[in-house]
């Protein structure tokens, strides 16, 4: 099987909760750490234009979107199960209002000035101006939330999960640990990073039992690996993950045809290709780069738009 090739970076939320998928799935993976602002050449030259961290690579499939890289990871290795039957649907459902409004409700908390130190170390006003000036051209038109109101809506999510928690069971949904547990703990995850801002979790004892569970996963084993390595890994693989997905068509827009694709909410970088697979759940299309060869980029249906080129 080819190996797994992640592209990501260490104060990443997204890219903590693959990780931790890793070590939830004794999976070994090959680490390739990108810059955490534009530009991204390498990045661009796997995906098109697609510029959200993280990325998984596959010899030449690019998984965009941590939702359908655990879809990925599952098939991979089925069990531990990420979606256990009884609570696959509510799983999928919790995991997305995690990885959408509790991940924006903690964003303004999290990026206090309180707190900088602690998620980016010795950063300059340089650096963190730059920081900044992406992240707001990432977010462009979408609404902002206020300290004030963050702080007001995150401790009503925190009294909800407390509330979750108050059985006999160890995690968010059950004895098992599933999806929602590790879309749930990448948020949280990087307020607990900065000590400054993390005793909002004082007064839930059974929250940060619960986080203590989750991060002892652990990331398994990982080997670094440059990008430009990752490049030639994909400019020379041979064959597509495309085959296996029955045809859905929503669009009235034909296998073959050009297309774009982008997400609907935020960093709204089109990718274009030939559509290749349209199926239930998931979008790809392939492409061609002077530096990555033929790549397919995958993106789940939830959250992205598709257009045909004209």
């Amino acid at each position: 099987m080819s190996d797994i090739i992640f592209h990501h970076f260490a104060v990443s939320p997204f890219s903590e909760k693959i990780r931790l998928i890793f070590g939830f799935k004794q999976l070994n993976w090959k680490s390739v750490t990108v810059p955490t602002i534009m530009p991204k050449p390498d990045v661009t030259a796997l995906t098109g234009g697609y510029r959200r961290t993280p990325l998984l690579q596959i010899g030449a499939d690019v998984y965009c979107d941590t939702s359908l890289i655990a879809e990925v990871l599952e098939k991979r290795v089925p069990s531990p199960s990420l979606y256990p039957a009884a609570i696959s649907g509510l799983a999928r459902n919790l995991a997305q209002w995690a990885d959408s409004t509790l991940f924006w409700t903690v964003i303004p908390y999290a990026f206090q000035p309180a707190a900088i130190p602690s998620l980016f170390g010795n950063i300059s006003a340089e650096e963190m101006q730059a920081f900044s000036a992406d992240r707001t051209a990432m977010r462009g038109n979408a609404p902002r939330t206020s300290l004030g109101e963050a702080k007001g809506q995150l401790s009503e999510y925190l009294r909800r999960l407390e509330n979750m928690l108050s059985g006999d069971t160890p995690f968010l949904l059950g004895a098992q640990a599933s999806i929602a547990d590790f879309s749930v703990y990448q948020a949280l995850w990087l307020i607990r990073l900065a000590p400054a801002i993390s005793t909002i979790f004082d007064t839930y004892p059974k929250l940060l039992k619960w986080m203590d569970l989750v991060a002892a996963f652990g990331h398994h084993q990982s080997e670094t690996l440059s990008s430009t390595d990752a490049l030639d890994i994909a400019k020379n693989a041979q064959g597509f993950d495309i085959e296996g997905r029955k045809f859905f068509d929503s669009h009235g827009i034909p296998l073959g045809e050009q297309v774009v694709i982008m997400p609907t909410d935020y960093a709204l970088d089109p990718v274009a290709g030939e559509l290749v697979i349209a199926s239930d759940n998931e979008l790809a299309v392939r492409r061609q780069d002077e530096r990555a060869g033929t790549v397919v980029v995958h993106f789940p249906r939830v959250g992205f738009q598709m257009k045909r080129v004209k």
